[in-house]
């Protein structure tokens, strides 16, 4: 179970248990559950992507929209990432309809949006299949219909407050209380067993798995060895999958400053991956004449 698991469990407990006195200490306790709630947004979203190191940096609040920017560059998929905030929103009970933007860091441009609306059941969801690019992203969520925490928790608030409780009530409320919390660790530990069972390393590609770490192509039974050259010029056209990627970049970041590549090289190890990847004729490298290559991925299915 990680920090944020615990502190999100930790929060939600407190926020049940703890009096506040003023309406004021109500809507402090409803920006801590959305904070948290939108960094579990952040912490998903990586983790879609094979990356359990790279931070969520702290929530900003900009009008009526909470931005969450990251530390590290990503590419997404608008299903993966509709799917994703969906599956918090619901569990967390942040709100009943929502916007999202995904806003990029260097231009300040939003590269895709959508809409939710449970009520009414008006969502607007533009272009779910087209994968956007590998590039430094920041979430912009805007809660339209917040439930959160001051309504969710309203009568336990006021209950606890009423100076007419007996002790024995109270009482009987706390033991309530913790083993609604055990129950809430008990099913962030089965959420936390299930998908530690997906290795980061492990890239999908196909029918493939792509082991980073190993330098190896997986599929079925076989393990087909990589050198650490093919690793990185798979993985560079991986992360631009469907685009194609120049020459001159590839040279660039695969084979740096060596210098020792005569004008062939790139495409012998091309081919050489090609006849690594023939047991899916989904995945394919294609030529792109007088340009570069680019890995097309049928997702089709």
């Amino acid at each position: 179970m990680s920090l944020q698991d615990l502190k999100f469990a930790f929060i939600v407990f407190v926020s049940l248990l703890v009096t506040p006195s003023t309406s004021s200490a109500q809507e402090t306790q409803a920006h801590q559950h959305i904070e948290v709630s939108l960094r579990m947004i952040g912490h998903q979203v990586l983790l879609n992507y094979g990356d359990s190191i790279s931070r969520v940096l702290p929530i900003v609040k900009e009008g009526d929209r909470y931005k969450i920017p990251f530390n590290t560059e990503f590419e997404f998929k608008p299903q993966e990432l509709i799917n994703t905030v969906n599956r918090v929103i619901t569990e967390t009970q942040l709100a009943n309809s929502y916007i999202v933007e995904v806003e990029n860091c260097e231009t300040g441009e939003v590269v895709y949006s959508y809409e939710m609306n449970y009520l009414e059941q008006t969502d607007i969801i533009p272009c779910q299949s087209r994968t956007q690019p590998k590039s430094c992203y920041s979430l912009l969520v805007t809660l339209i219909d917040p439930i959160g925490i001051d309504q969710a928790n309203l009568e336990v608030i006021t209950n606890t407050t009423s100076p007419s409780i007996s002790s024995s009530g109270l009482l009987y409320a706390f033991y309530g209380l913790l083993l609604a919390f055990a129950v809430l660790i008990g099913y962030f530990l089965w959420k936390r067993r299930k998908t530690s069972a997906i290795d980061p390393n492990l890239i999908p590609l196909g029918e493939y798995k792509f082991d980073k770490r190993n330098t190896e192509l997986l599929i079925q039974h076989k393990r087909i060895e990589l050198t650490s050259k093919e690793a990185d010029l798979l993985l560079l056209l991986y992360n631009a999958a469907n685009t194609t990627v120049e020459r001159e970049r590839i040279l660039n970041r695969v084979w740096g400053d060596e210098g020792d590549y005569v004008g062939r090289t790139l495409d012998v190890f091309i081919s050489k991956l090609r006849k690594k990847l023939e047991f899916d004729s989904k995945v394919k490298i294609v030529n792109i004449r007088g340009v570069g290559y680019k890995l097309v991925m049928d997702n089709s299915n």
